[in-house]
C-alpha cells in the first residue's frame, strides 16, 4: 500500500488542529522524524500482515510507519482526542480501511486486545514504560517480540545483566519473558518537543517455552521485590520477611534453592529467583 508519513510541520499543525499541548504529565514527545519511525520498524522486523499492538501512538507517525510496513495495527492511546483523529489521519496518508484499529483506552487497564497482535511496538513515556510493558507480556501471550523506545535510563534497565550497576526488579522481571537488548541509540532531535534526556530502542524476544506458570511468576515477583527493595542488602536479611519472617528461615530456604544466603539481590539472574521461589513454596507445603 502506498502510505505517506507524517513530516515535522504536519505534525505540528494536527497538534495545533486538536489544540494538544503535549504534556510531561502524559509523556508526549511526538516524533517527527520519518527516518526514525522507519527505523523502529525495521528493527522490529515488522512483515506485511502480521498484526501489531501500539502503545501510545500519539499524532500517528510511527502508526504510519507500520501501516507502510504492510501490518495491521491496533492502536491504543488513553488521549481521547488523539484517538478520535488517528483514524482520519490514516486514510489522508493513504490507509485503506480495515487495517488500523484503535482502542480508546488507558493501556494498563487494557485487558482485551483485537486481532490477537503478534508484535509489540511502542514510544513509551518514562513513568509508565515498564508497567506498560509487563503489563501487556503478563495479559497477551501471544505478543512475542517488540520493540520499545524509552528514556536511556529505562532501556538500560530493562536489557542489563546481573551483576551491572543498573540491574534491578525491573531487569528480572522482564528476562522472566524472554531476552531483551538494547538496539540502538535515538536522538533528541528527532522530538517534538526535544525532551532533556536520551532515548534508547530496546528489543526483546518471548521465549518459546514458558519460564513456569502464573502462579509461579507471582510467587517469583515477590521474592523480586524484596530482594531489591534495599538495595545491597544480603538476601538471608532482605527476604526475611517473605520467607519465614527471620534470617535463619530464610537462610535455610536460600540454601535449599541453591542460592547463598549472603548473596545480594543484584547478583542473582531470574532463574535463581524462581528457584527460591519454588524452594519456599515446598518449605511451606512441607510445613
Amino acid at each position: 500500500m502506498s502510505v505517506h508519513l507524517l513530516g515535522a510541520s504536519e505534525i505540528r499543525a494536527l497538534a495545533a488542529e486538536l489544540d494538544v499541548t503535549p504534556t510531561k504529565k502524559l509523556g508526549q514527545n511526538f516524533v517527527v522524524d520519518a527516518n526514525t519511525v522507519r527505523r523502529i520498524v525495521q528493527v522490529a522486523a515488522v512483515r506485511p500482515g502480521e498484526r501489531v499492538v501500539e502503545v501510545g501512538p500519539g499524532l500517528g507517525s510511527l502508526t504510519l510507519a507500520l501501516l507502510e510496513a504492510g501490518a495491521a495495527v491496533t492502536a491504543v492511546e488513553i488521549d481521547h482526542r488523539l484517538a478520535a483523529r488517528l483514524p482520519q489521519t490514516a486514510a489522508d496518508h493513504g490507509v485503506p480501511e480495515g487495517v488500523l484499529v484503535v482502542v480508546d483506552a488507558d493501556a494498563l487497564r487494557v485487558t482485551e486486545l483485537p486481532g490477537e497482535p503478534t508484535v509489540l511496538v511502542a514510544n513509551l513515556p518514562y513513568n509508565v514504560s515498564v508497567p506498560v510493558l509487563l503489563h501487556f507480556l503478563e495479559t497477551f501471550p501471544g505478543i512475542v517480540r517488540g520493540v520499545v523506545m524509552v528514556q536511556a535510563e529505562v532501556g538500560e534497565r530493562l536489557a542489563a545483566p546481573p551483576g551491572s550497576k543498573v540491574y534491578g526488579a525491573p531487569s528480572v522481571k522482564a528476562a522472566w519473558y524472554g531476552p531483551w537488548r538494547l538496539a540502538g541509540t535515538v536522538s533528541r532531535q528527532v522530538f517534538w518537543p526535544a525532551p532533556n534526556v536520551d532515548s534508547v530502542l530496546v528489543a526483546f524476544h518471548r521465549d518459546d517455552v514458558a519460564r513456569g506458570s502464573e502462579e509461579e511468576r507471582r510467587r517469583t515477583f515477590a521474592i523480586v521485590d524484596a530482594a531489591f527493595q534495599q538495595r545491597r542488602k544480603m538476601l538471608r536479611q532482605a527476604l526475611a520477611g517473605v520467607l519465614g519472617g527471620t534470617a535463619a528461615e530464610a537462610s535455610a530456604v536460600l540454601e535449599r534453592a541453591g542460592v547463598a544466603p549472603t548473596a545480594r539481590g543484584e547478583e542473582l539472574g531470574v532463574e535463581q529467583f524462581r528457584a527460591i521461589a519454588l524452594a519456599a513454596h515446598a518449605a511451606a507445603t512441607d510445613g
